[in-house]
């Protein structure tokens, strides 16, 4: 992986950078395996009769009971202490706005996901991004962190180093990759050299 440079055209900025053959397919691999799961999730959401009548597209009322999935959509409210009629009000909140609001946080995961494999280079090699292709793959790219952050059970303050011998370890490395990836076109579309 090189660093993304960012050249300013009269179309807008454009975002180049190169990936080897085999980082290429290491992120369609990750990126694909995202995309099932969050297909998965929307194919098992109950079926509401509201829904048929009105067009208006609901998802589950409950978090996903996967921690993986939980961590790609998590619950929309958490008290900061108990809330004085009970715990029942957090929950229900949570219900509510899952129900209404999970279907488009989904279909956002997804088209930056298809984004991002539509503009991946097949085989690897030199590539260049339009600025909303950047942005797709910055989402992109941190949600695959988020979903393999929290299968190495990497916790708020950043990961610890696995020893070489962990099974693991190497999905560590893969994890580090990504956050380098994502850290560099992060500069880029700040701007920052």
């Amino acid at each position: 992986m090189r660093k993304w440079k960012r050249v300013d055209t009269a179309d807008g900025p454009r975002f180049r950078s190169a990936l080897a053959s085999h980082e290429a397919a290491l992120l369609e691999s990750l990126v694909t395996s995202m995309l099932g799961m969050l297909d998965d999730r929307e194919s098992s959401s109950p079926a509401d009769e509201l829904e048929e009548i009105t067009g208006l597209k609901t998802g589950h009322t409950r978090p996903p009971e996967d921690e993986t999935m939980r961590r790609l959509l998590p619950d929309f409210y958490r008290p900061q202490h108990d809330h004085p009629a009970g715990s029942g009000t957090a929950e229900s909140l949570n219900s509510a706005l899952r129900s209404l609001h999970e279907p488009e946080i989904i279909e956002a995961k997804r088209e930056a996901a298809q984004r991002l494999l539509k503009t991946l280079p097949v085989g690897g090699g030199r590539f260049e991004l339009t600025e909303d292709d950047a942005h797709a793959w910055a989402a992109a790219v941190n949600d695959v962190r988020l979903a393999l952050g929290t299968m190495l059970e990497i916790g708020p303050d950043g990961p610890d180093r696995l020893p070489p011998d962990h099974p693991m370890a190497g999905h560590f490395d893969v994890y580090q990759w990504l956050t380098v990836l994502q850290e560099y076109l992060v500069l880029g579309l700040m701007d920052k050299k």
